[in-house]
């Protein structure tokens, strides 16, 4: 047993039994599991909803390029229409995946300054990522 996990191997039958927490964020229920808590993969989300919006933004940005990759949708103006907004927002908001690994990665820990906003995220260089300082 580690850190509250119980694995019990029974004849053919493996049973696992993980004490869990849940907690609300951002009225939504969040299952936190003991290896999480313990530090592995869990990513806390800035708990004062500074950087809400840029969250949103970023997630919205990555599941419409991978539906556009995929062929789901086999244009911009096509996922605009779908997802009933304007093809010029869905444009700009697309060029969040261009952002540099390292500042997506501070996005995700919340280690954003509060003084950016999402249109400075907008206006950054994709071409350079050592430009994009925030």
């Amino acid at each position: 047993m580690s850190g509250g996990i119980e694995v019990i191997a029974e004849g053919g039958t493996v049973t696992i039994r993980v004490p869990i927490r849940c907690r609300e964020r951002w009225s939504r229920k969040v299952v936190i599991s003991p290896v999480a808590i313990a530090g592995s993969s869990y990513r806390p989300v800035p708990g004062d909803g500074t950087h809400k919006t840029i969250l949103k933004a970023l997630g919205r940005a990555h599941r419409w390029k991978r539906m556009l990759e995929s062929g789901e949708f086999s244009s911009i103006t096509d996922l605009a229409a779908s997802e009933r907004i304007n093809h010029s927002y869905v444009r700009r908001i697309l060029r969040l995946t261009l952002l540099s690994p390292a500042n997506v990665e501070r996005i995700l820990d919340g280690q954003l300054a509060k003084t950016v906003l999402l249109e400075d995220l907008l206006k950054t260089s994709p071409d350079d990522w050592s430009a994009q300082v925030f």
